[in-house]
Formats: C-alpha cells, sequence, structure tokens
C-alpha cells in the first residue's frame, strides 16, 4: 500500500495503516518539513474547510487525539494553550463546536483551550511514529497515480491533486506567516474577517511568535511579499503593542489546498486497483488530520 504525499494528511493516514497492521510507504516529491503542514500556524479550529458536517465529526475525533498527545508535547509538538477568536460566535457555528471542551463565551469573541501544534516538530513525530509500526517514506516525484506499483493508492497530495488528479476544483487560498521573537506573549489570538483576504493572529510557538496572516484565493506566489509582512505585524501590534518590537525570525509562506468540500472517497483504478483520495482540507488540514486518516484508512481496507 502506497500512500501519496508527506503533509499531515498524508503521514497520518499512514500512521493509521501502519498501526492497523498493513504495510505501507509514503511517496512524496518533497520531505515533510517543505510541505506546507510545516508553515501551518498549528492551531486546531476549522478554518476553510467544507462541508461542515462532517468537517465538524473529522475535527472533534483529531481533537480528541491532540488532547492525549498534549500529555507528551515535547515528543509530540503538541500543547494545549488558552486563546481568544475575536468576533466569533458559537450561535454563528456548527453543532460540533457544543462539544468542545471548556470553549465560551467571552466579552470579545469565544475562548477555549485548544491544541497548538508545533508543526516541524509534529511532522517529525508522526515520520518516527510510522517507522516504529513498520511503515517507509521515500522520496517520489508521482506525475501518474494509476503508474503507482501498489494494489492501494491513497492520494493525499494536497494541492498537488490539481495537476495529478487532475482536479481543478482544487485552488490555493496563500497563507503568508511573520515569525519574530516571543516578547512573552503566552496565549493564542484570531481575529478573522471572512470578507478579507487579511486576518490577525499570533500563535505563541518553540520557535517564536507565529504572527498571520493573508487567505488569498488563488496566488500562487511562494516568496514572502514585505508590504503584506509589515502590515501583517502592524495589524498584530495593535492588539499586543510589545508585537511592533520584536525582532524578525523568518518568513513564510503557505498555499492551503482548497476545494468545495474535502475529497474523501474510495476509486477504483483502469485496471481495477483501488485509489482512495484524501485532500482538499484548505486551512484545517492538521484540524482534520486523525478523523480524516482514519475514514481513509477505512476505505482503503474495506
Amino acid at each position: 500500500m502506497i500512500v501519496v504525499g508527506s503533509g499531515v494528511a498524508g503521514l497520518t493516514t499512514a500512521v493509521v495503516l501502519a498501526e492497523s497492521g498493513r504495510r505501507v510507504s509514503v511517496w512524496a516529491r518533497e520531505p515533510a518539513g517543505r510541505t506546507t503542514s510545516a508553515v501551518a500556524g498549528g492551531l486546531w479550529w476549522p478554518y476553510r474547510i467544507e462541508p461542515e458536517p462532517l468537517v465538524g465529526a473529522w475535527a472533534l475525533e483529531t481533537l480528541r487525539v491532540y488532547e492525549e498527545l498534549a500529555d507528551r508535547p515535547a515528543e509530540t509538538g503538541v500543547r494545549l494553550v488558552e486563546g481568544v477568536h475575536r468576533g466569533a460566535r458559537l450561535d454563528e457555528l456548527g453543532e460540533w463546536a457544543g462539544r468542545v471542551p471548556g470553549l465560551r463565551a467571552v466579552a470579545d469573541g469565544l475562548a477555549a483551550r485548544l491544541p497548538l501544534i508545533d508543526m516541524p516538530a509534529h511532522l517529525a513525530w508522526l515520520r518516527g511514529r510510522l517507522t516504529e509500526a513498520g511503515g517507509t517514506v521515500r522520496e517520489r516525484d508521482v506525475t501518474d497515480l494509476a503508474a503507482v506499483p501498489a494494489g492501494v493508492v491513497v492520494n493525499c497530495t494536497g494541492l498537488g491533486a490539481r495537476s495529478l488528479v487532475p482536479d481543478p476544483a482544487v485552488r490555493p487560498v496563500r497563507g503568508q506567516l511573520v515569525v519574530v521573537e516571543n516578547p512573552g506573549i503566552t496565549t493564542w489570538f484570531t481575529s478573522v474577517d471572512h470578507a478579507s483576504d487579511a486576518s490577525t493572529y499570533f500563535f505563541p510557538q518553540p520557535d517564536g511568535l507565529v504572527l498571520g496572516g493573508t487567505a488569498e484565493e488563488d496566488a500562487w506566489s511562494p516568496e514572502p511579499d514585505p508590504a503584506t509582512a509589515a502590515a501583517i505585524v502592524e495589524r498584530c501590534a495593535a492588539v499586543r503593542p510589545e508585537i511592533a518590537g520584536a525582532r524578525v525570525l523568518a518568513h513564510r509562506v503557505g498555499l492551503r489546498p482548497a476545494r468545495d468540500a474535502v475529497r474523501l472517497e474510495r476509486r477504483l483504478l483502469p485496471d481495477g486497483r483501488t485509489l482512495v483520495h484524501n485532500y482538499g482540507h484548505g486551512g484545517a488540514g492538521v484540524t482534520v488530520a486523525w478523523g480524516c486518516a482514519r475514514e481513509a484508512a477505512a476505505l482503503a481496507s474495506g
């Protein structure tokens, strides 16, 4: 069995399959550290992903896993951190929100203690867990899913599915981040205007304070834009003034694999072998990783 793609969806799916006793290899054009998953902010929260009823179930299943992994943050990269979604309201969210432990209304939005994942550390941990279960990871540039030599092929290629499937419904939503030295901030914050391609958020991670962000639809540039970076810092500093003087450590860009609905389904290849699609997770690949991986594994084994 071969899983194509080494982002959080691919590695998590491979772990679930390997731990169920399947022989699994992950094939990917680039290592996990160079995927979109590696530059994600890492907060558990459904964002830019559909359809909501299914997403809620996948997200809650994933939340339960992260709550367990948070007992070993140094190992797994997962911590539970307090924060506020400014402007968010419970009555604007799906039924899943009522099942998030501790999610509560506050003066300016919703507060909760949610998983915050250090993605480079978590991806490395997933790869280690896969190896322990007998799985392997190989660098392979897959250009034809039907040519992958396995009885079952699981497609977790994210934005790559646009050309590989091909599926023109997969589109990039560009996210730009700035990492600064943390001036002592211990809580996360988000303020998202869904009518704009600019938002304001910051996440305290071990390598610095991650500032965001943007959601630019159909934008393909992987290069950070200096003006956008300056605007991100300015928006975040308006919330926490101490951010204004923080030294910039890095600039990051990721292209979220958006789709009108997650594609999680089983198909047959022309020769009768099984192909399972698991992609189109938008800005919530981390949030639904385990829920989607378990469903994909069931489809692959069915």
